[in-house]
């Protein structure tokens, strides 16, 4: 008989078991990079996150200017990027390198604008992430966040949620992304976008490389709601076994998305 033994953890006070190992980070090189518009306070984001990802094991590179990407060396050398950089511009050499290492293995992992609204002026990174930040209808709101898979090791064990005076996005997406939570909207602000249906969080892969993407975050805070910060954490060990799985000849396909527009 073979038993298995799973680490567990309480998100609002429900126990849940975490399928994704403690590990996960244990000597990944990661790369993370945060700047651009400051109200989506990159430092104190940077200051949450580095910090743990020490704690796990990782071998962490900070960096505060996209010029890190034109290290060819470094770049040579990483198994993880963590993008928190909203509203910059990437040169073309930068960009061919981000584009190219996560294609070729590394794994990209970001939340909100820093991620979803980086380069407005660059499709191929939209491309890559999957999604492009449009608009927040209301600006400054609550609303819900749905979980949509119970079963992908990201959103295992969380319920539906409640996130609090934030920004609810509306994206442009690739339909083929597959989607772990999302959100609807009120038409309160906007009437004619009342009760449709926005992905919140997905996963996809960006040829050999594992892409994680969740629109939560707008400020530091936003964390403090236990659900947003454990689907963070959770979609950043993810997002690293991309270069372990590229060595073992594992490439993560799906065609139907978990996500049905309505």
């Amino acid at each position: 008989m073979l038993f298995v033994v799973m680490v567990a953890f309480s998100v609002t006070g429900v126990m849940a078991t975490n399928p994704i190992s403690p590990d996960a980070l244990q000597g990944i090189r990661v790369l993370y990079v945060y700047g651009g518009w400051a109200g989506h306070e990159p430092e104190e984001n940077r200051d949450i996150f580095v910090p743990w990802l020490k704690a796990q094991g990782a071998i962490v590179h900070v960096h505060n200017t996209l010029a890190v990407y034109d290290d060819a060396e470094l770049m040579a050398n990483i198994d993880l990027i963590i993008q928190h950089y909203t509203m910059g511009d990437i040169s073309g050499s930068q960009e061919r390198a981000l584009l190219n290492a996560v294609r070729n293995g590394v794994g990209l992992a970001g939340w909100h604008g820093g991620t979803g609204d980086s380069f407005r002026n660059n499709t191929g990174f939209q491309y890559m992430v999957g999604g492009q930040w449009v608009a927040h209808p209301g600006g400054l709101l609550n609303y819900t966040v749905n979980i949509t898979s119970i079963v992908h090791p990201i959103t295992y064990g969380i319920s539906d949620f409640r996130m609090y005076n934030t920004e609810q996005y509306l994206m442009h997406i690739d339909p083929n992304n597959m989607v772990l939570a999302t959100t609807t909207f009120s038409g309160e602000h906007d009437w004619w976008i009342e009760g449709k249906v926005m992905p919140v969080v997905w996963i996809r892969m960006h040829g050999h490389g594992r892409v994680f993407y969740s629109s939560l975050g707008h400020v530091a805070a936003d964390f403090d709601t236990p659900e947003a910060l454990e689907i963070t954490k959770r979609g950043i060990k993810w997002a690293a076994g991309s270069m372990a799985d590229r060595e073992r000849g594992r490439v993560p396909q799906w065609i139907t998305p978990v996500y049905r527009g309505h």
